[in-house]
């Protein structure tokens, strides 16, 4: 009985009567919603797909550029990337929530989605369990809470499966390449610098200040990593 009404409890801080949602975002802001979302816009492709993971896909109506994971993603409505969003054809979607990217989307536009009374979620995971924090908050604003809960369990076993493969052995050093012109890297705070370490693999360049710092070549050979990576960008050879 007292684990019966402790569980009674839990839904109700998250879930009101008359079935309002409330999450704090990676903002730290508190994001409530009278009740689950049902027309979802992202703003960038991480979102996406943490969406789709979640369980909201079928409620996502619009993407943004360089949405391509999942295929269904493919299919539908874009409204511009990063800090090129297009206001108004967010709006013409009639979105119950927006789903942006904290340091990616232009500050001045998402103010313009909130000040025309439209919920936004900030997401921006800063380490890996951040992902499956995103995941179940998420899946509580779209209302797949069950999904979204799979997803999360399913997530960190696959990290605690990497963790357990790369413990005890000797990390190789490695530099990571995310943009060509100019050169730029990303440091020890980055996410893509965690996955590297559980993987690993070591960051040449975590103790730089910046996230997303520009370097010169003569650094890259200074340090002679062991191992080169590079992101894919469209258009763009790496």
């Amino acid at each position: 009985m007292k684990v019966g009404m402790l569980v009674l409890a839990l839904v109700f801080l998250v879930t009101t009567a008359n079935g309002a949602v409330e999450v704090t975002d990676d903002a730290g802001r508190t994001v409530r919603l009278e009740q689950p979302a049902r027309r979802i816009v992202s703003l960038s492709p991480h979102a996406t797909e943490l969406l789709f993971a979640a369980g909201a896909g079928a409620h996502v109506v619009a993407v943004s550029g360089y949405s391509n994971w999942p295929p269904a993603a493919r299919r539908l409505p874009r409204i511009g990337s990063g800090a090129g969003l297009n206001v108004e054809a967010i709006i013409a979607q009639q979105p119950d929530l927006v789903v942006a990217w904290l340091s990616g989307n232009a500050k001045s536009r998402l103010f313009q989605l909130e000040h025309f009374g439209i919920p936004v979620f900030y997401s921006e995971p800063r380490d890996i369990d951040g992902i499956a924090e995103n995941l179940l908050a998420l899946g509580r604003l779209a209302g797949s809470e069950a999904k979204a809960q799979q997803a999360a369990r399913a997530f960190r076993a696959g990290v605690r499966t990497l963790r357990e493969r790369y413990a005890g052995r000797r990390p190789v050093t490695a530099f990571y390449q995310i943009w060509p012109q100019p050169l730029m890297t990303i440091n020890g705070q980055h996410m893509i610098s965690h996955w590297m370490q559980l993987c690993g693999a070591e960051n040449i360049f975590a103790g730089l200040p910046d996230l997303a710092p520009v370097i010169d070549q003569e650094a890259v050979l200074e340090a002679d990593p062991e191992v080169l990576l590079a992101g894919r960008h469209p258009g763009k050879r790496t």
